[in-house]
């Protein structure tokens, strides 16, 4: 992988089961140009966008305690259509995710912003996001 002109290295989300954690995100992600970086057995999960920065890794907590989620905390992915932020919602309820907000114009932000929020299996919040306008 060569020098990224990206703000952000990574991103860590917790993870109790990263076979679980695995299948859902390859199939969430999916939609938004995302997919699993080949690591050795046993490595926790990684994803990119065009194998490039900034990453998206599903850790178990160093502390050996249970992975939990931050309330008020979420991680927007940019997504480049409206279709992209459909599917990215039906692949992430079909993989075990929940709803925390179904597609669709989020007019307290703009007329543009079109979004869906899903929670992981392991109740991290995820949003896609897209400011495509109608």
């Amino acid at each position: 992988m060569g020098k990224s002109t990206a703000a952000l290295s990574h991103i860590t989300l917790g993870s109790n089961d990263y076979e679980r954690s695995a299948r859902f995100y390859t199939a969430a992600l999916a939609p938004l140009g995302f997919s699993r970086v080949p690591k050795p057995a046993g490595k926790p999960p990684l994803f990119a966008k065009n194998g490039e920065m900034p990453h998206l890794y599903l850790y178990k907590p160093f502390d050996g305690r249970p992975a939990t989620w931050g309330n008020g905390t979420h991680l927007a992915l940019l997504a480049e259509t409206r279709d992209e932020v459909d599917a990215f919602y039906h692949q992430a309820l079909a993989h075990g995710g929940l709803c925390e907000g179904p597609p669709g114009v989020r007019t307290e932000y703009s007329d543009h912003y079109y979004a869906a929020y899903v929670r992981d299996p392991d109740g991290n919040k995820l949003q896609a996001v897209c400011y495509e306008p109608v």
